[in-house]
Formats: structure tokens, C-alpha cells, sequence
């Protein structure tokens, strides 16, 4: 292959064969080539063919991670047994310090418990910073062998934590909990830990919290095992938090619906020689307490509309909070996009950021019409998310409901693209607007109440047209609610569980 050269502006007057220069330029040549010998497609149909591929890691290009140029080879993850990292624990120290200062600026107080949602993205893409914050936040710090393993925790005195321990509720995904059993354990193993440390209750919320469940009982090892459960997910085998399919269906009616839903669906505990016990009482109990729930963005090639997991997850276990405590919860988001600079924001500005950013930005928007019916189709699922936000959280704008209307409703050229790629979307978007309408959950703008049941009208009758002379009972723009009330088996099975 013959060198590449370098085009840049020549007033910027660089040798590029005096030091530094000659290393970036022996560094940006090899990132090009390793570029131009990724071989996906015919990696891929060689693989159909039963050849091999030769293997090489996974990870993020945009978090510094070029070894995995090229691209086309079979992957691998990592070793678990290094989750987490050394770099991991220092930014998983800086979530924990930021997400106790918001708290104390906006609440006066420290948390005391703090839910996460805890992806498998933490581990694979991040070495494991969420698990460092939810160590520190609890008051222990990991400890390294020399290969860099993991061979267990120490507990951090409190006099050198310099605050009270912060407790945790972890609902983990189904993917963490399959492939990382090792980094549960280790959480889980902390949490009992600490929880036993002979300390004042106002300086170890974990201590308090398990006390004030066992209510005194401290002679039975059951019922201080089932206290310090912290960890919790669906029942093993599935992978769903059950909001979203709630959501989704319509089979709600109030904020407890969302709540019994959330709590019937995942309370099955693990950890420490626990796998997939039902513990629903542990979980509605750790909930109560619960001021903050919380995930983070590690990358901006996935964001909280890429899936309905982000908010069946941390918009059910929102909303499970704040029905089981009676009282204001707190929805953070961290991100560590820029390890060296974390923040910690609301998650109604992470929901306008991303909004601005992709799903009303036109370039993107241009992108995803580039793709025809299956763009549209993705529209569409992007928007039945940011329904779901709303629906568990109660955190999306008035504004971005209404600009989601006039862009992809009200624009003429946005309403023909869907028109002639695939009505079907257009009709999703306007159903779950109407929806949100109908539940309270957004008070529209006068120009855009008045144009959204017309278009909808508008629409059914593209889908008629195509239909032809199809017999059938077509999806109309009325919400039908059903909820356990109505199913009398489903009510009876939640009923069993959550009493």
C-alpha cells in the first residue's frame, strides 16, 4: 500500500520531520491505514462461508480505544476480573463526589439511597466506572493485584471517607447479571460488608436502612441476608423491566400501575450465592428510601431514545420510588463522554440535550430519511421513547412534544417523506402525541392541538388507500387502557406477589 500524505493547510507551517510532529504523523498514518484494511463485509460472508476470522478487541474509537482497528475481525470483550480499572475508579470517585454535591446544593442534605441502572456498557465500553461510584459511594475502595486483577475491597475508615456511607439500590440488566457475575458479587459482598460495620446509623445508611428492615431481629441470618440485598433484576432467563411493555400497550392508568408493574417484574435478587430469589418485599423496601435514581451516558453513539431498557428501567424504578416513598424522587444522569471532565445533570437536561442534538437536529434527521421506511420506522421508535420518558418520569418538556408535532407532523416535506416510506411510522408518532394528549401528559401548544387530530385524519386515510379492498379492523387513534383490573389472572398473580 503506498503512503498516504497528509493535506493540511500549509500556512499552518508544520515540519512534520521534527519532534513532535514526525510521532503524530506516524500516528495519524497508521490510524488511516489500519482504517483502510477493515474488511466487515467480507469478513462477514466469509464467516457465512464458515472461514475464520481472526479475532480482536471491542471498545470505544471515541474513548481512545484505536486497537480496535481494524474493524472486521471477530471480538472480544475483556477480563471481568479487571472491572474495575485503576483510571475507572478515579472517575467513578468524581460521579460519586458530583452526584453527593448536586444533592446537597439542591436538597440541603446527603442522599441516602441512590438507585442506578446498571448497563453492561459500565463494564464493556467504561472498565467498570458506575461500579467504582457505587464502591465509593458506599465507602470502599477495590484492591488490585499486580497483573491488574481484582482480588477484593477495602473498607475506607470514615474518618478518612470524611462523610456519611451512601446506600445503593441496583437494578442490573440482564446482560450484567449473565456475564459479570464476578463484579455482582463483589458489589454484594460490599454492601454486607458495610452494613455490619459497628458505626452511627446517621454516618452508614446502609447500616440504618438494613436495621430498620430486620426491625431488631438481629439473631436470624435470613432475615439480615434478605436486608442487605441491594441488587436486584427479572427473573433469570428474561430480560425485560416490564414497564416498557406497559408503556407500550397502553395497560396503565396511574403512577402505581407503573409502580406494582416495575416491582412485580423485578424483584428477583442476586448476588453472593443468590440468583434470581424472589424478593419483591426487599425491593419495594430498599425503594422507599430511595432519594436519587440514576444512570449515565458514556458515549454519544448511544444515547436514553437508542432503547426502550433506559426508560422501562430507570423510568420505572422512577417511578416505583416515588410511589413506594411518597415522595419527590431525584432523576440524575452522569456522564463520563470526557473521563477527565464528569458531570452529573438532571435527566430532563440529558432528555432536552439529546433532543436538540439528534432527534430535531435536521442533519440527522436527513440522515435517518436517507434510509427510507426503515429511517422512518426509527423516527417513530425514538419519539415511542421519549413517550415512555414521560410517561415513568414526568421529565420531558411541553416544548419538545410540540416540536416534535411541527417537525415531523406539520412540515410538509417531513409528512410526505412518511407518506410515501411509511405511512404506518407517521401514524405510531401521532397515536402515542394523541396519547400523551388524552393522559395529561402534555399540555400542547394551541397551533399544534389544533392541527394533530386533523392530520391524523389525514394519515388513516393514506393507510386506507393502501390497504385496498384488505378486510379488517384497523388501529384507530383512540387509547384503549388495560390494566390488571381488567385481567383477572394478571391481577391475580401481582396481587400474590406484591402483598
Amino acid at each position: 500500500m503506498a503512503e498516504r500524505t497528509l493535506d493540511i493547510d500549509q500556512t499552518i507551517n508544520i515540519n512534520w520531520d521534527t519532534y513532535p510532529w514526525r510521532e503524530i504523523k506516524e500516528r495519524i498514518l497508521d490510524l488511516d491505514r489500519r482504517i483502510e484494511e477493515s474488511k466487515e463485509i467480507g469478513s462477514l460472508l466469509h464467516g457465512f462461508e464458515g472461514g475464520y476470522i481472526l479475532p480482536g478487541p471491542s471498545g470505544l474509537i471515541t474513548r481512545g480505544r484505536d486497537d480496535v482497528l481494524p474493524t472486521g475481525r471477530n471480538f472480544y470483550s475483556l477480563d471481568p476480573h479487571r472491572i474495575p480499572t485503576k483510571a475507572a475508579w478515579k472517575v467513578g470517585q468524581n460521579l460519586a463526589k458530583a452526584i453527593i454535591e448536586k444533592h446537597i446544593k439542591e436538597e440541603d442534605r446527603y442522599p441516602e439511597n441512590i438507585a442506578f441502572f446498571w448497563m453492561c456498557s459500565d463494564i464493556m465500553w467504561a472498565d467498570g466506572e458506575g461500579m467504582s461510584q457505587m464502591m465509593y459511594l458506599l465507602g470502599v475502595e477495590p484492591e488490585w493485584l499486580s497483573n491488574g486483577r481484582v482480588k477484593g475491597f477495602k473498607v475506607i475508615p470514615l474518618n478518612e471517607l470524611g462523610r456519611p456511607r451512601i446506600d445503593v439500590t441496583i437494578r442490573v440488566s440482564g446482560i450484567t447479571r449473565d456475564n459479570f457475575p464476578n463484579c455482582i458479587e463483589l458489589i454484594d459482598e460490599a454492601v454486607q460488608a458495610v452494613a455490619a460495620l459497628d458505626e452511627p446509623v446517621e454516618m452508614n445508611y446502609i447500616r440504618k436502612h438494613t436495621l430498620a428492615q430486620i426491625d431488631g431481629n438481629m439473631t436470624s441470618k435470613e432475615a439480615w441476608r434478605d436486608a442487605t440485598l441491594r441488587i436486584f433484576a427479572s427473573m433469570p432467563g428474561t430480560y425485560q423491566a416490564g414497564t416498557q411493555l406497559a408503556v407500550y400497550a397502553s395497560a396503565w392508568k396511574t403512577e402505581k400501575d407503573l409502580s406494582d408493574i416495575f416491582v412485580y417484574w423485578n424483584g428477583y435478587a442476586y448476588g453472593k450465592g443468590v440468583f434470581g430469589t424472589e424478593k419483591h418485599k426487599q425491593l419495594a423496601e430498599n425503594l422507599k428510601t430511595v432519594d436519587v435514581t440514576y444512570n449515565k451516558v458514556v458515549t454519544d453513539e448511544y444515547d436514553l431514545f437508542g432503547c426502550c431498557c433506559y426508560f422501562g428501567t430507570h423510568g420505572g424504578m422512577t417511578a416505583a420510588a416515588r410511589t413506594l416513598s411518597g415522595k419527590e424522587v431525584k432523576t440524575y444522569y452522569g456522564d463520563t463522554r470526557e473521563p477527565e471532565h464528569v458531570e452529573v445533570r438532571d435527566l430532563a437536561d440529558e432528555i432536552r440535550r439529546v433532543v436538540r442534538t439528534k432527534l430535531l437536529n435536521p442533519k440527522w434527521i436527513e440522515g435517518m430519511k436517507r434510509h427510507g421506511y426503515k429511517g422512518a420506522g426509527d423516527i417513530s421508535k425514538r419519539i415511542g421513547r421519549v413517550y415512555g420518558w414521560e410517561a415513568t418520569t414526568r421529565e420531558v418538556d411541553d416544548w419538545i412534544f410540540d416540536d416534535i408535532t411541527r417537525t415531523f407532523m406539520m412540515n410538509e416535506e417531513n409528512r410526505k417523506f412518511f407518506e410515501e416510506n411509511n405511512p404506518w411510522a407517521l401514524e405510531e408518532i401521532a397515536r402515542r402525541l394523541i396519547e400523551a394528549v388524552e393522559r395529561n401528559l402534555w399540555d400542547p401548544a394551541p397551533d399544534v392541538k389544533e392541527a394533530l387530530k386533523e392530520i391524523y385524519l389525514e394519515i388513516e386515510g393514506w393507510i386506507e388507500e393502501r390497504m385496498g379492498n384488505m378486510k379488517g379492523e384497523f388501529q384507530g387513534g383512540s387509547i384503549d387502557i388495560i390494566t390488571k383490573d381488567e385481567v383477572e389472572s394478571w391481577k391475580k398473580k401481582m396481587e400474590d406477589i406484591l402483598r
